[in-house]
């Protein structure tokens, strides 16, 4: 079942919202990818695959086959997290592609294309779409923002939030990039009430 905690995306680059899938949100740890109906529900909530073909997915697929998917993609997650935990803080290399072969393979299984279509502004345009082949065609779109995630990112700033049970990644685009929390309403705001509460008893000491 959906996690009734609705999924972060915090980050400000989806191949890291894919690994905050699981998190610490509140004292608890929640995997909102824990089977096949939590993977459909977070990639509704990702905006990564169109809702009809969720529906469709939901609908045609074989007992067991989602759960199974949804297995698959946290053992995806765990590797990929692995990398970005090795190479975060530092620019990536031509060095690292090396380390990638699973993306690629993974990204070459692929059935994209483009397709001409109407604009809403009554111009002709170009969009990129998929044909959804099977149920593990939802793992290309993840596999798109991974692949993003290393091509465009600088990963001098991706970071791991400072809060010290936290477990939360985001790219750090802010202004001379001193973001250290996940969010200011949750890590940074605990962080702050701590640090007011020492100054107090360090104040109530020196009385």
């Amino acid at each position: 079942m959906p996690s009734p905690i609705p999924a972060m995306f915090i980050a400000d680059a989806p191949g890291l919202d894919f690994l905050n899938s699981i998190a610490t949100p509140v004292n608890v740890t929640v995997d909102w990818i824990d089977g096949g109906e939590g993977l459909l529900d977070w990639l509704d909530q990702a905006g990564l695959v169109p809702a009809d073909v969720l529906a469709a997915m939901r609908s045609g697929a074989m007992p067991g086959e989602l759960d199974g998917l949804a297995e698959q993609v946290r053992d995806l997650r765990e590797w990929f997290r692995a990398f970005v935990q090795e190479h975060k803080g530092a620019p990536l290399t031509a060095a690292s592609v090396g380390q990638l072969d699973r993306l690629n393979r993974l990204l070459a299984r692929d059935e994209g294309f483009h397709r001409v279509v109407a604009l809403d502004t009554g111009a002709i345009g170009v969009e990129s779409t998929r044909r959804w082949t099977s149920p593990e065609s939802l793992l290309l779109p993840i596999a798109d923002a991974m692949a993003q995630l290393v091509a465009k990112e600088d990963f001098s700033y991706v970071k791991a939030c400072e809060g010290p049970t936290c477990t939360l990644l985001f790219a750090d685009h802010t202004r001379g990039h001193v973001r250290r929390w996940c969010s200011m309403a949750a890590c940074g705001n605990r962080a702050k009430q701590l640090a007011h509460r020492h100054r107090v008893a360090a104040q109530q000491v020196g009385l």
